[in-house]
């Protein structure tokens, strides 16, 4: 039978290795004072745990957690498209309102021609309508009770 032989290659270095990559890291951290700031925050554990918890248990607080959830959950709905739609939109609009206009002496109300022309101006009927839709709707939601958001939401009830 044929003996084997072995021959044993060494790859050749391309780059650091995972011992001297994971050195560099941790002299990085150490220079930033990312290690100091860890180090005093797990040495401070109880501190900050308190400091938290006390924060965290004010009405104010747990309001904005309450708050934060609802837009996430109002965001979780909006299709990004439509949103991306309505928050441009809306942009456009705090713009033109915020555009500085020259008033001359001799511009005057509408009067009854002038009104009786902007009752007939498709493209201004085609911009208010989508206005008084999305107003209806606002007057909608806001007659209805919400007891528990979340509850409204899920259609689950959130009481044990």
């Amino acid at each position: 039978m044929a003996e084997r032989i072995s021959h044993d290659v060494t790859p050749p270095k391309i780059g650091p290795d995972a011992h001297e990559e994971l050195e560099r890291l941790l002299q990085t951290l150490h220079e930033h004072g990312v290690l100091r700031f860890a180090n005093d925050l797990v040495a401070a554990n109880n501190d900050v745990a308190e400091v938290l918890i006390k924060g965290l248990n004010k009405e104010g607080s747990l309001n904005v957690i309450q708050n934060l959830s609802v837009l996430a959950m109002v965001l979780s709905r909006i299709e990004p498209g439509q949103f991306y739609k309505v928050a441009f939109s809306l942009k456009d609009a705090v713009e033109a309102a915020g555009r500085k206009r020259e008033h001359t002496s001799e511009e005057e109300a509408p009067g009854m021609s002038g009104t009786w022309k902007l009752l007939h101006d498709d493209e201004l009927w085609r911009a208010i309508t989508p206005l008084m839709e999305a107003l209806k709707a606002f007057g909608r939601g806001m007659d209805q009770d919400i007891d528990k958001p979340v509850s409204h939401f899920t259609g689950k009830s959130t009481s044990a």
